[in-house]
């Protein structure tokens, strides 16, 4: 496990052998606070509004959750499908370790509810109660899964750089701006760029996780090759998805000073959960809800 990941507690069922659940069980459910990461970066989870407060958090955004594999019963016995689609604020104390929200989801599947909206109603009960928070939650059912879209990040392809990579674990320093300030090209400019080459390790398991990053900002340009190289670095680096893309928000502000920034990831699937974290300063609008192909 790299320097600065969480301490990960002995009870939480990711990485172990656990039977699967016959019948409806919220005790599944796995809260782990993210103060904990949130430390390794000198944060804490003070709201937005106590911004004035020293170490506050510097950013908005949420973990958008989909879960392909919900299935329940209905009062006759008959199996019904649906897609869920979770929306949880950064500031929520909690996270849900994925495996613990995996089993939770299949203790659904030979549970007899009368309605959807019953599903929906516990769903959206025991989710809150273990973060800790309110949050969106969505289902998509059969009638509406052709709406489901896919569209790939836009802007600069940072991966048609010819770069030569010597780093694999994450390193500030790597972030490099285009100009330096004595240079009279230097000012501010607006651009957006993406990657599909993000790979981080589960703290845990030490799985690879996936993810295609978009970076939008405001501010003196970043030079690409370095962007590039820092994103490549995660890629023998453990930490959970949002740890990952709050290191990579901190790092950037930090290094290349933008007045706007936000960073959106979408990590694949695995267990039938993808994860897709964003984090932008305060003056930015919401990323449009999509998926990409290897999603």
């Amino acid at each position: 496990m790299s320097h600065g990941s969480p301490n990960i507690p002995q009870a939480v069922p990711l990485g172990k052998d656990v039977s699967y659940p016959k019948g409806y069980d919220a005790s599944l459910l796995f809260p782990m606070p993210r103060l904990d990461a949130r430390l390794t970066l000198g944060l804490t989870t003070l709201p937005a509004s106590s911004l004035t407060l020293p170490g506050a958090l510097p950013f908005q955004g949420f973990d958008l959750w989909n879960a392909y594999e919900l299935s329940w019963l209905n009062a006759k016995g008959l199996p019904k499908v649906a897609l869920l689609r979770l929306k949880v604020p950064c500031t929520s104390p909690n996270i849900v370790e994925s495996k613990s929200l995996k089993l939770y989801l299949n203790s659904f599947n030979q549970t007899r509810f009368e309605t959807v909206h019953h599903v929906f109603d516990l769903l959206r009960k025991d989710l809150a109660l273990a973060l800790g928070a309110e949050l969106e939650l969505e289902l998509v059912g059969p009638d509406q899964f052709a709406n489901e879209t896919i569209t790939e990040f836009a802007g600069v392809d940072l991966d048609k750089l010819d770069v030569e990579i010597d780093s694999y674990q994450p390193d500030a320093a790597i972030l490099k701006l285009k100009y330096d300030s004595l240079d009279p090209k230097r000012g501010s400019i607006s651009e957006t760029v993406f990657s599909r080459l993000l790979k981080s390790n589960c703290p845990v398991t030490d799985q690879p996780d996936w993810a295609c990053i978009q970076i939008q900002y405001t501010g003196p340009a970043i030079d690409h090759a370095s962007l590039l190289k820092y994103i490549v670095s995660y890629r023998m680096h453990n930490g959970f998805h949002e740890h990952c893309v709050e290191k990579i928000f901190i790092d950037i502000l930090k290094q290349c000073s933008p007045t706007t920034l936000s960073v959106y990831a979408r990590y694949t699937r695995r267990g039938g959960l993808d994860i897709n974290p964003w984090r932008a300063t305060f003056d930015v609008k919401p990323p449009t809800i999509a998926r990409s192909a290897r999603q």
